[in-house]
This record gives structure tokens, sequence and C-alpha cells, in this order.
């Protein structure tokens, strides 16, 4: 039996009702919340010779997206953040869990 691994990816919309493909990292529970770390997924733009050229991965638009699980009638939804506070909270512990897995 073979079992393929890979990426985990979802499709949300936002409140304008457009929709972005992003890649889970993790999940954490903090606080009584469960929140999850994403990363935009992005596929490289084809270049004249057909090779793929990179993405500059420092822009902002393809930094780390946190959002924060809610259920709201029976029915669980991704929510942004109350405050820069908790993001800032809820970052430090996911950068905390993603760096402890290098060592």
């Amino acid at each position: 039996m073979s079992e393929e691994f890979g990426p985990d990816f979802i499709t949300v919309t936002d409140e304008d009702g457009n929709e972005f493909e992003l890649e889970h990292l993790d999940t954490l529970e903090y606080n009584g919340n469960v929140y999850m770390a994403f990363f935009p997924a992005i596929e490289g733009e084809e270049g004249e010779d057909g090779e793929i050229v990179d993405v500059d991965l420092d822009d902002e638009e393809y930094g780390m997206v946190i959002m924060k699980v809610v259920e709201e009638n029976g029915e669980e939804l991704f929510s942004t953040l109350d405050s820069e506070e908790e993001e800032m909270e809820v970052y430090e512990r996911f950068m905390e869990r993603l760096f402890a897995d290098e060592e």
C-alpha cells in the first residue's frame, strides 16, 4: 500500500469574494483558542526560456498568515486575530515551534 505525504492546501474566500490558496504549516492551541499558520501557495512564473522564475519570498505578500479558528452557528470558520498583541504572541509561539523542529 502506497501512501503519499505532502503539504495540505486550502482555499479561503475573503469578505470581498477573493479566493486565496494557502499551504497549512502548523496548528497551535494557545490561551483556549486554536490558531492555524499558513503560507500563501505561490507558483513561480515561467521565464522566456521556460524556466521557472524564483519569487521574492521576502515580499510581505508571501509572509506567514495566522488565523484563529472560531465557531459560528456550529460551523468552524477562520477569523483574523483581534489585536496586534495577540498576533505577536501567537506568531512567537509558531516561530518557537518551527525552529524547535530544526534543532
